[in-house]
């Protein structure tokens, strides 16, 4: 070989040699991708076919929040929050009976006077005859029960719509509760008894607050890991288990900052914890036993459940039942806020928003479709909008036209959606 020259060997050894540039080096910048890129595609599949979930009233309640925080500094205050999380249990238990109506197709209208009832059952008992606090609060809970049931089985017996019922139960019950507070008109409670204590008591120590978002995130993580592999077995879609993760992480930041923020004020509400227990537990029953799934399958096609031999009659009645009873529960919680029943419990728009918490969060009008927690966040919006109104001293008016706009907005997004699962086979 002369000197100075070079054979291709002696080329292909040097660029061998040569450091290069990585073509893929898979990591965690690439397993961040592949999650988003799965779930902006997951999403879309989900909007082009009306499954919209939880997401609209998220992002309404999100801009509610942001709208009064910049108006005043004071809305996302921990004192405000914390009074926020205790005014929205008593319309709020209400509204989650209405969502058991709701799947079915059905609406009940009775339910504020049945709260007004149920409430003054108590007063009248406690207060006026004596009764133990205990006895008078079981009592006042199954009159909800009771006035529930007796609806519900005319529902289904007559086969006349159920907001016809309860429009004649709602003037029925106003007219017993009128007649059971006498021309008193008003009792009030005592403000350190069993019931008033419902929404005045708090649990201070910071490890109570704390433990709930634990606990609360802990099971979630868990019933969706347990899920997933039930769903694996008989091969179903099911989430990834990074998908899970990362949904359980973002439930416990948020958890987590409500706790922080609640114990910077005065700890955990007796009536939050009471609130999300009940939620929790009627959520596992509309979605894990067998009477939810006959919930569910009335709202799809009630002739559908019949011929496939439900128990139609037994699923309608206790739907409206639990109605009841939820009803009765939110009368006395907020009975408890304010330590007083007057002619007027039960009144004025107690209805209107415990309906409207429903339809805002996602249950829909058609039935079939909706949890529980899906008045839990209608009835959040609702109520920021109340409590935004008040602190930045925006007239009353506004808040109803709001309010209104909202769930005109709630109502166009369930028909769109509904349409667009029709054309994709899924209603």
């Amino acid at each position: 070989m002369v000197k100075g020259t070079h054979s291709e060997a002696d080329d292909s050894r040097a660029a061998a040699s040569r450091p290069t540039a990585p073509t893929h080096r898979p990591g965690r910048t690439a397993g961040l991708s592949q999650v988003l890129e799965t779930g902006v595609t997951v999403l879309r599949r989900k909007l082009s076919a009306g499954e919209l979930g939880s997401l609209p009233v998220v992002l309404v309640l999100a801009a509610v929040w942001i709208t009064f925080q910049s108006l005043n500094d004071s809305f996302l205050s921990p004192r405000n929050l914390s009074n926020l999380s205790v005014d929205i249990v008593g319309t709020g238990l209400i509204a989650v009976g209405i969502v058991f109506v709701l799947l079915i197709g059905e609406l009940d209208l009775s339910v504020g006077s049945v709260s007004g009832l149920a409430a003054a059952v108590f007063a009248v008992l406690n207060v006026n005859n004596g009764v133990p606090e205990w006895l008078a609060l079981i009592l006042a809970v199954l009159t909800g029960t009771v006035a529930g049931t007796v609806q519900g089985y005319s529902v289904a017996k007559t086969r006349v719509p159920a907001f016809v019922v309860t429009l004649a139960g709602l003037l029925t019950f106003n007219g017993l509760m009128l007649y059971i507070l006498g021309t008193s008109g008003t009792v009030n409670l005592d403000e350190n008894g069993l019931v008033a204590r419902l929404t005045s008591h708090y649990f201070t120590n910071d490890a109570a607050a704390y433990a709930l978002a634990a606990v609360g995130t802990g099971l979630v993580f868990l019933v969706s890991r347990q899920d997933r592999r039930r769903r694996m077995a008989v091969g179903m879609p099911h989430r990834t288990f990074r998908g899970i993760v990362v949904r359980t992480a973002v439930l416990a930041a948020v958890a987590f900052t409500a706790a922080y923020l609640l114990n910077r004020f005065q700890g955990l509400p007796l009536a939050l914890l009471i609130f999300l227990v009940v939620v929790a537990g009627l959520d596992i029953v509309l979605r894990r036993t067998h009477y939810g799934r006959q919930v569910y399958a009335l709202g799809g096609s009630i002739e559908a459940a019949r011929r496939a031999s439900l128990n139609v009659t037994g699923v309608q009645t206790a739907v409206l039942a639990v109605s009841g009873t939820m009803a009765a529960l939110g009368g006395l919680f907020l009975a408890s806020r304010i330590t007083s029943v007057s002619q007027g419990a039960g009144s004025g728009l107690l209805l209107l928003n415990a309906i409207a918490a429903a339809v805002i969060g996602g249950t829909s009008l058609f039935g079939g479709r909706g949890t529980t927690w899906s008045a839990v966040l209608g009835m959040l919006v609702i109520q920021s909008i109340a409590s935004g109104m008040v602190i930045t001293d925006t007239p009353t008016a506004v808040q109803f036209m709001i309010t209104g706009g909202v769930l005109f907005a709630a109502v166009v997004i369930d028909a769109l959606a509904r349409r667009s699962q029709e054309a994709h086979g899924r209603a």
